[in-house]
């Protein structure tokens, strides 16, 4: 399967905000943007001196939102193209469908459970084996999970600490699983209720679906 493998901050930095790629990485003081704004760690990626003077086209500024949401989602161009097409043959908005799917990817799903603290350490668990989808295993990560699936880690994999790890750093915090899901920590097991609403989708605040829209109907 292909994956990107270079780092994963030059692509915050392309895009001039974090992605939070890295987990509770992002969230410490080892994150570029949590620095001095000066820092040469923040700057565009590239050797190219004039690069920040150029206005950005029409294209280019639909470009920039697909490549940010894509790579959130850690989808190579394929895959995110796929999904587009997909979105476009359902009903409603095409932009919210979308997301949906994106969504409903088994590696995000994870991670919102909080089984994992990024999308690509998701990846990893999946491919590894420790993540069941109604009791069954499930080593896909692009699987679509449909409503009324439980997610859970293997029963022989949650004596490891990191799974415990992670569920500890949002067991003590309100409101630690998204609306459309509920999670158990104990049982380490979580719910997919129903589809999320674009507006209850977290850390999408500053994505314009629509650009995206507008630039594979060009």
């Amino acid at each position: 399967m292909a994956r990107y493998t270079g780092p994963k901050c030059r692509y915050c930095r392309a895009e001039q905000t974090p992605l939070y790629l890295k987990g509770t990485r992002c969230m410490s003081a080892h994150c570029p943007f949590r620095k001095d704004t000066s820092s040469k760690k923040t700057g565009l990626p590239g050797a190219d001196p004039h690069i920040k003077g150029k206005k950005p086209t029409d294209y280019g500024v639909q470009l920039r939102e697909k490549q940010k949401l894509k790579r959130m989602y850690g989808l190579l161009e394929k895959q995110f193209k796929l999904t587009f097409a997909d979105a476009a043959r359902f009903s409603g908005k095409t932009g919210d469908n979308m997301l949906i799917l994106l969504e409903r990817r088994l590696d995000n799903v994870v991670y919102r459970l909080h089984f994992a603290e990024s999308r690509s350490q998701a990846v990893q668990f999946i491919s590894h084996g420790h993540i069941f989808v109604n009791g069954k295993r499930c080593d896909i990560p692009s699987f679509r999970v449909s409503v009324g699936d439980v997610i859970s880690i293997r029963p022989e994999s949650q004596k490891h600490n990191i799974f415990r790890d992670n569920l500890s750093q949002y067991a003590k915090k309100e409101n630690n699983c998204v609306s459309w899901m509920s999670l158990d920590t104990d049982a380490m097991k979580g719910t997919f209720n129903s589809y999320p609403l674009r507006s209850d989708i977290p850390d999408l605040e500053k994505i314009n679906e629509q650009l995206i829209v507008e630039l594979y109907s060009r």
